[in-house]
């Protein structure tokens, strides 16, 4: 492992290792006997040091540009994994999201701390979930977590994703994308739980943005330029979306100082109601507990090496996750 975890982690890492795996951690590791390395951004140097590697472990979901061109360059067939354990508090993110956005309780929220009450008599717009269809772009480890809670509301649940074995999984109507001039038209809700590569940024553009009904509400959980940026602004300041809830974004701060003042978008969202906004938390949840669940996630894929078994999560570097 190249940059260690706190000590608590590594002692829990530690401890549910088979024994015949040998940790080494720090920046100091030793040249001629690295099999695997637990890493996120890799080097040209790092490479060099380590030629020997059998795989590589990413220790979060995703793929770095960086590292995703230097393997498809220098080591295209080197195995890569990466850890999903945060795909939970994402996922309840989302649903968090899409319910305050159906249910419009900021504006309630806003409100009654003034002591104004007319939301409840004046029938401030929400959507009644249950019998309504929501679909969903990306069925991984998240998107399948927002399709079993929204089963769990009572809606009908269409999924997109790369590669359909069986149209139906868990009550989950399985499409391929080519399904989704058809599905949009329908869908009440729209979650994008896709990673950002290549083939999906502006996936969801203008032209995919008008064919959503007036009463769908997007969330976005994955990356901000998954959906055009302009088209959606547009969309919900017009009213022809009911609303939306954001977790990612377009513009980032650039350095700790600016952490206090940069604006998420070239567009005023934050002047519509019928926006849920938050700051790209969707895998946050507490430090301690967060570690422990990156180390049982990477306990698995070690222990799955040792005894010469698939682990779970390999990345498919031509794709991009």
């Amino acid at each position: 492992m190249a940059h260690p975890p706190p000590s608590s982690a590594q002692q829990h890492l530690t401890s549910l290792l088979d024994t015949r795996i040998s940790l080494s951690f720090g920046p100091d590791l030793p040249d001629d006997d690295v099999d695997i390395l637990v890493q996120g951004r890799l080097s040209e140097d790092c490479l060099e040091t380590f030629p020997d590697l059998r795989a590589v472990i990413i220790p979060y979901a995703g793929v770095p540009t960086q590292t995703r061109e230097l393997l498809l360059e220098r080591r295209p067939a080197l195995p890569v994994y990466n850890l999903h354990h945060n795909a939970v508090a994402a996922a309840e993110l989302a649903m968090a999201l899409f319910l305050a956005a159906t249910k419009s309780l900021l504006p309630a929220d806003r409100a009654l701390r003034a002591h104004d009450w007319r939301s409840r008599y004046d029938g401030v717009p929400t959507l009644l979930l249950e019998g309504r269809i929501a679909v969903i772009l990306g069925y991984g480890s998240i998107g399948a977590r927002i399709a079993r809670a929204c089963r769990g509301l009572g809606m009908t649940v269409h999924a997109v994703r790369r590669h359909v074995d069986a149209p139906l999984e868990d009550g989950i109507h399985l499409h391929p994308r080519a399904a989704l001039p058809q599905l949009l038209p329908q869908a009440d809700a729209l979650f994008v739980a896709l990673p950002l590569t290549a083939e999906t940024e502006g996936m969801v553009d203008r032209e995919q943005i008008c064919l959503l009904p007036s009463t769908c509400v997007l969330v976005n959980i994955a990356r901000g330029p998954i959906v055009d940026e302009q088209a959606l602004y547009e969309a919900l300041r017009d009213g022809r979306l009911a609303g939306a809830g954001l977790d990612v974004w377009y513009l980032y701060p650039s350095s700790p100082e600016e952490r206090a003042h940069t604006p998420p978008s070239r567009f005023p969202f934050h002047e519509l109601d019928r926006v849920v906004m938050s700051p790209h938390r969707g895998g946050a949840f507490g430090l301690e507990e967060l570690e422990r669940r990156r180390m049982e996630d990477l306990a698995k894929t070690l222990n799955a090496m040792a005894v010469g078994e698939t682990p779970p999560h390999r990345v498919d570097l031509t794709a991009g996750y």
